[in-house]
């Protein structure tokens, strides 16, 4: 990826964030550009980054190797088909529900098209991606996507383009089941008498610590649950009141239901 030129359509947050990345990564800035009809965007980005940036999307397309479209999934069918596709790049596309072959339509047909499919931790360098990667695209392209998303997290790659609806369903929509785990772990401990400031903190520290524990060792988590469940002890009586009320089968449903609406605006958003 060293000599590769690589550009944003789209300079929001995620956007943002990825090159932020990639140059903590070791990529030279000169390397790196984005493209925004916004002028304070371009300016700002500019200024935090010190890349180039255009206000025309096909003038980035012309000076690129790999473009990255970066813009709300509404958007990307009007931006692809005004473009003058490149045969030689890879189109990375991060805009949620759009199938490449939509994608590869709108360019022209024929193209490398990787989808990508990170969540908003990304934003803080901690995110998950799940990849895919059409017919057209190459060993050494895929390595590039690859090493785009690993600038802000992990990336796993899926051999099935419907396994990103599944993707989405966990990790993509997953940072908010957690934030709502915490929501509630908070309220509940207000109701148990902490001050809500102490409850929030406390909420949240415990998750960040359970996930980097979960993260560090090799165990599994029902392994690490079964490690802190002490027979007879507090944390069993709450695990029995979850598997009581049926939390496991929650969340199966509802990650079911947030998959069938990904498999929805898959139907609608790729017309």
């Amino acid at each position: 990826m060293d000599n590769q030129k690589i550009g944003f359509i789209g300079a929001g947050n995620m956007a943002r964030s990825l090159i932020g990345g990639l140059i903590s990564s070791g990529v030279k800035t000169a390397h790196l550009f984005a493209a925004d009809p916004n002028e304070d965007t371009r300016n700002a980005l500019h200024e935090d980054f010190s890349i180039e940036t255009f206000a025309e999307n096909q003038q980035l397309i012309d000076s690129c190797d790999v473009i990255v479209f970066a813009v709300k999934p509404q958007a990307l069918k009007e931006v692809a088909t005004a473009l003058k596709a490149k045969e030689s790049a890879l189109y990375v596309t991060i805009a949620a529900g759009i199938p490449s072959e939509s994608l590869n339509n709108w360019l022209g047909s024929n193209k490398a098209i990787v989808r990508a499919m990170p969540n908003t931790p990304s934003l803080v360098l901690s995110g998950a991606s799940g990849l895919y990667a059409n017919t057209h695209v190459s060993e050494t392209q895929k390595e590039i996507a690859e090493s785009i998303l690993r600038a802000v997290g992990v990336a796993v790659w899926v051999e099935n383009e419907k396994q990103l609806d599944a993707v989405t369903a966990l990790s993509g929509s997953g940072p908010a089941y957690f934030f709502m785990v915490m929501e509630a772990m908070e309220k509940a401990g207000q109701e148990l008498g902490l001050p809500a400031d102490t409850a929030r903190l406390l909420a949240i520290q415990t998750g960040f610590g359970a996930t980097k524990l979960a993260l560090e060792v090799d165990d599994a988590p029902a392994v690490l649950r079964q490690k802190v469940t002490s027979p007879g002890g507090t944390t069993e009586q709450a695990i029995k009141t979850f598997e009581e009320k049926g939390l496991v089968d929650i969340f199966s449903q509802a990650m079911k239901a947030a998959r069938n609406r990904a498999e929805e605006l898959a139907e609608e958003l790729g017309k």
